[in-house]
């Protein structure tokens, strides 16, 4: 078994910690947080196979939880759910709360360049190490593991007022206003066949509102959309404000006249 310096012994017991488990194998905690760059240069495994298998033991824990939790919900409204829940935005937000960052073994130049609080970064670290709890440790731990990282987040999203399908949302918002329909776009693809990265751009009346990434291009429509409705709704209360101050200032302005008169 592979013998780790004391000093990253002690971050990992630290990072167990926060993680609510303690590992058998350190090494294998230790490769869950081996990001490529850093595995690359220095010649050791990193965390990608161990993300690849904790993806699908995440979609199993919660696919179960949501199975039990709502015997009343129809199988797409399970599925919307548990694509939010498990979607690189909350797992990116579980992995800040968890200060993930710190604790993954980046190569210099990832560093630099802001790797340590990268989305994608943070979310496919906690997939890794989902992926280590299991191996290490079974689907019983697994399980306690991710619902008490994630048991707030599928509250929030399950909860009646959640927006769940932003595209959805995104086209009654234009309709509302008579505007044309929204169109998407992959503007751009990044990364290796096995783990493609999306890019997309949702445009209205001819004019780009919106951009987002996913993992596949369903995500990164959403994304694009969620982004798309939030600048929209932001822009029409400035505008609202805009014509308030204004109708403020002409009552100003005929109370001032009729003082004078």
């Amino acid at each position: 078994m592979e013998r780790l310096p004391p000093k990253r012994e002690e971050e990992l017991r630290e990072f167990e910690k926060k993680l609510g488990t303690s590992f058998l194998s350190k090494s294998l905690l230790n490769q869950s947080l081996t990001h490529s760059s850093y595995g690359h240069e220095q010649k050791i495994a990193d965390n990608e196979r161990l993300e690849f298998f904790g993806d699908a033991i995440l979609k199993l824990v919660i696919s179960e939880y949501l199975y039990h939790k709502f015997p009343e919900r129809a199988e797409g409204a399970l599925t919307k759910i548990r694509a939010a829940v498990i979607s690189d935005e909350t797992l990116a937000g579980v992995g800040r709360r968890l200060n993930v960052g710190d604790f993954l073994l980046l190569s210099a130049n990832e560093k630099r360049t802001g790797g340590a609080r990268r989305k994608s970064n943070l979310a496919n670290a906690l997939e890794a190490v989902i992926g280590a709890v299991f191996i290490d440790a079974g689907i019983g731990k697994s399980r306690e593991v991710i619902l008490g990282f994630l048991l707030k987040e599928i509250e929030t999203v399950s909860s009646e007022g959640y927006i769940r399908d932003y595209k959805s949302a995104l086209q009654e918002y234009t309709q509302k206003r008579k505007w044309t329909l929204p169109h998407y776009l992959v503007i751009k693809e990044t990364g290796p066949k096995h783990r493609r990265v999306f890019w997309m751009e949702v445009k209205i009346q001819g004019r780009k509102c919106g951009s987002g990434r996913g993992r596949n291009k369903k995500e990164a429509e959403q994304r694009a959309a969620m982004h798309a409705l939030t600048h929209l709704k932001t822009e029409e209360r400035g505008k609202g404000k805009r014509k308030e101050k204004k109708g403020i200032r002409g009552i100003i302005s005929n109370v001032r006249k009729r003082i004078k008169m």
